[in-house]
C-alpha cells in the first residue's frame, strides 16, 4: 500500500504544482514539458527492460547450470551461518542463499549487469517458499533492502567520471564512499531487523561485519596510493576474473557431474527472457511518476525547503547544491548521475561540492527502481514495510555521506 500512495502522490502533487505554475506564474509550457517527459520515461522504461533481455537470458541460463551442477548449493552452505540469522525463514541449504550471495558479490564489485539478473533469480527462489504469493515475505524484504543499500567496494564509474573531468586525484572519494555505503547497508539491515524483531548481536553477524571491515582496511592500504587509472584497471581485473571464474566453475562442475549444460542453459535462458518482459509494466509505471515529479520542479522545491531549514538552524549550507543528487538517486540512478556530472562541471571536480556529489552517488542506491523491478518480477503487490526500510537506509546513507564529505573534504 505504501508504494501505491507514493505513486499516486507523484502524479497528484505534480498536477497541483503544474496548475500553480500555469495559473499563478504564467508558465504555459509546463504541461507540455511534463507530458513530453512522461512519454519519454515510458519509452525509456520499456527500452531498459528489453535491453536487459540479453543479459537476463545469459545469466539465468548460467544460474540454471549452477543449480543443476550443485554449485549454488555449495554457495548456500557457505553463507548459511550468517544468512540464517538475517533470513531465519529460509530453509537451511536453500539455493536462494547462494543466489543472494552472488548478487551481493556482483553489487560489491560494481558489476550492475550481472547483479540485477542474479538478484531477480534470488527473488524468484524466495517467492517459491513464500506462503502468500502477492505479499512480500520477511526474507524478500530483507533481501531487497540490503540490495538497495548494497555495498560497493570500489565506485569505478564515479572514479571514471572524475578522471574524465581532470580531477587532481579522481580516486580520493574511494574511502569516503566505502564508509558511506557501509553506513547505508548497516542502517538498512538494522531497520528491517527492528521490524522483524531479529537479534543482530549474534556471533555469525558480528564475525561477518568484522571480516568485511578487515577486508576494507586491507583494500584501502593496498590501493589508496595508486593512481586512479590503476585502481580502475585492478577493479576491472578483479571483477572480470571473479565473474568469469564463477561461470567456468559452473560449467566445469556440470561437465564433471555429466549435466547436459547446453540444454540446461537454454532452459534457464527462457526464464530470463520471460522475466525481462514481465517487469516492463512495473518499471514504466515508476519511471513515469518520477518524471512528472521532477519535471514540475517538485524536486527543486524539496531541495530549497531543506536548504532554508538548514540555513535557519545556522548550519553550513555548502552541501545543499548537491542534495538533488542524493534525492534523485532514490528514484533514478541515471538521473542522479547526470546531476552529479552537472555539479562536477559547475563547481569543479576538486571542489567540496564536486567531491561530495561523487561520494553521494557512490554511497546510495535506487530504491524505487529496485522495488519496481524486483517485486514486479514475481508479481508482489503488497510490499509491507519494504519501502519504509529502503527509504530509511537511503536517508541515513545520504546523511552519512554528507557528514563523511565534511570530515574528508570541507575546509573553512
Amino acid at each position: 500500500m505504501a508504494l501505491n500512495y507514493v505513486w499516486l502522490a507523484f502524479f497528484l502533487i505534480s498536477f497541483v504544482v503544474a496548475l500553480f505554475k500555469l495559473i499563478v506564474l504564467g508558465d504555459t509550457a509546463v504541461f507540455s514539458t511534463v507530458m513530453t517527459g512522461m512519454f519519454d520515461s515510458a519509452k525509456t522504461g520499456a527500452e531498459i527492460s528489453l535491453g536487459m533481455a540479453g543479459i537476463m537470458t545469459f545469466w539465468l541460463g548460467i544460474m540454471k547450470v549452477g543449480e543443476k551442477a550443485g554449485m549454488i548449493d555449495l554457495f548456500a552452505k557457505a553463507v548459511t551461518p550468517f544468512f540464517s540469522k538475517l533470513f531465519p525463514s529460509i530453509p537451511k541449504g536453500n539455493p536462494a542463499m547462494g543466489s543472494m550471495l552472488m548478487n551481493f558479490s556482483a553489487n560489491a564489485l560494481g558489476l550492475d549487469n550481472a547483479a540485477t539478473p542474479l538478484g531477480l533469480k534470488a527473488m524468484k527462489q524466495l517467492q517459491e517458499i513464500n506462503k502468500e504469493e502477492d505479499t512480500a515475505s520477511d526474507a524478500q524484504i530483507m533481501f531487497l533492502v540490503l540490495n538497495t543499500a548494497g555495498i560497493t567496494i570500489i565506485p569505478t564509474s564515479v572514479i571514471a567520471i572524475r578522471l574524465a573531468a581532470h580531477a587532481a586525484n579522481p580516486a580520493d572519494i574511494f574511502i569516503p564512499t566505502l564508509i558511506g555505503t557501509l553506513v547505508s547497508f548497516i542502517s538498512g539491515m538494522i531497520a528491517v531487523a527492528i521490524y522483524q524483531r531479529l537479534n543482530l548481536f549474534k556471533l555469525p553477524v558480528l564475525v561477518f561485519l568484522g571480516i568485511f571491515g578487515g577486508l576494507l582496511a586491507i583494500l584501502y592500504y593496498a590501493m589508496h596510493n595508486l593512481p586512479a587509472e590503476q585502481i580502475a584497471t585492478y577493479t576491472g581485473l578483479i571483477g572480470g576474473l571473479v565473474i568469469f571464474a564463477i561461470i567456468a566453475s559452473f560449467l566445469a562442475l556440470g561437465m564433471i557431474r555429466k549435466v547436459n549444460v547446453y540444454d540446461v542453459f537454454i532452459e534457464g535462458a527462457k526464464e530470463g527472457f520471460q522475466t525481462s518482459v514481465m517487469i516492463i509494466p512495473y518499471l514504466v509505471a515508476m519511471l513515469v511518476g518520477i518524471s512528472a515529479f521532477r519535471n514540475t520542479g517538485c524536486l527543486d522545491y524539496v531541495t530549497n525547503a531543506i536548504g532554508s531549514v538548514v540555513a535557519w538552524l545556522g548550519m553550513n549550507t555548502d552541501f545543499v547544491p548537491v542534495l538533488p543528487v542524493g534525492i534523485m538517486k532514490t528514484f533514478s540512478g541515471s538521473a542522479a548521475r547526470g546531476l552529479m556530472v552537472e555539479a562536477i562541471n559547475h563547481y569543479g571536480p576538486d571542489s567540496f561540492q564536486g567531491k561530495l556529489a561523487s561520494v553521494i552517488q557512490g554511497s546510495t542506491e535506487t530504491t524505487f527502481y529496485i522495488l519496481a523491478v524486483y517485486f514486479g518480477s514475481v508479481n508482489i503487490k503488497k510490499t509491507r514495510y519494504a519501502l519504509t526500510c529502503g527509504l530509511i537506509a537511503d536517508v541515513v546513507g545520504l546523511i552519512g555521506a554528507i557528514i563523511i564529505g565534511y570530515i574528508f573534504f570541507w575546509h573553512k
